[in-house]
């Protein structure tokens, strides 16, 4: 039986030995010129940082119980943007779904023109579009609600697209050879296949939501978020300890509901 050969090891030349630590010494050197050159107390800073570090921590683990109706409030009214954008973006991307499926469309130029658009709703981030609805209609919720509903669409209507996509077309088919119209394959061939899943990524996207109306608020677009801005801006960590905790509560409640909801769905 023949012993087991190992490839021979890679020759390294001085040439690239040389080079390579050239290039790392390089590296360093810029680094150490760069922290150098910066006129800090280093020592100092860091002091400073772990000073307000420690304030930060004791303030969040000693929440401001007082403030608890207020963040209840302001938890109702998040959960209320997430709820009303979610459904809004749910009813806004089926037709965009629809247009952006290859399958449905029968060519490539009306589903690329679909994908195109959905494509260019989802570049914008959550916090610009809140941004731009806020310069719009004002800083209100109806702010959130726009900027969650335009920018779930964009999200949604991809996933829809790629479950039209993905469905049986034996079934259209059949339907076809049988004399039916658009309208009866859409509501008897298509639609029964996609709706469950469609339920589901809609619901997941609420989760998902919930999370983004939590922020929107800093830019004035309603929500926990404002109490969040005040309370960052007056240094008041203890009330921000309990905005905190009022958004774990919701978020882990609502996670563990929808997930058992969309379990029995799908």
């Amino acid at each position: 039986m023949e012993a087991l050969q190992l490839p021979p090891k890679p020759k390294h030349s001085g040439y690239r030995i040389f080079k390579r630590l050239f290039i790392t010494l390089i590296v360093i050197a810029i680094y150490v010129w760069t922290i150098l050159g910066i006129n800090i107390d280093f020592a100092q800073a860091i002091s400073q940082m772990v000073k307000n570090f420690g304030n930060l921590i004791s303030g969040l683990f000693q929440p401001n119980w007082a403030a608890s109706g207020d963040v209840a409030l302001s938890m109702l009214e998040t959960i209320a943007i997430a709820f009303a954008g979610s459904l809004m973006a749910a009813i806004l991307s089926v037709p965009l779904a629809f247009l952006a499926a290859n399958n449905m469309m029968g060519g490539k130029v009306g589903s690329t023109i679909g994908k195109w658009i959905l494509s260019a709703v989802r570049a914008f981030p959550d916090i610009i579009l809140a941004i731009l609805f806020v310069v719009a209609v004002g800083p209100n919720a109806f702010a959130g609600v726009l900027a969650i509903a335009i920018g779930s669409t964009g999200m949604l209507g991809k996933m829809f697209s790629e479950i039209i996509e993905s469905i049986d077309m034996e079934v259209v088919r059949a339907m076809e050879a049988n004399g039916a119209n658009k309208i009866q394959i859409l509501f008897y061939a298509v639609m029964p296949q996609v709706i469950p899943e469609f339920l589901s990524y809609a619901i997941y996207r609420f989760e998902v939501d919930i999370r983004a109306s939590s922020i929107l608020g800093i830019v004035g677009a309603g929500g926990i978020g404002t109490m969040i801005f005040f309370a960052s801006s007056n240094r008041d960590w203890n009330q921000m300890g309990t905005i905190l905790l009022g958004i774990i509560i919701v978020v882990t409640v609502i996670d563990f509901a929808s997930a058992k909801i969309r379990r029995k769905i799908v």
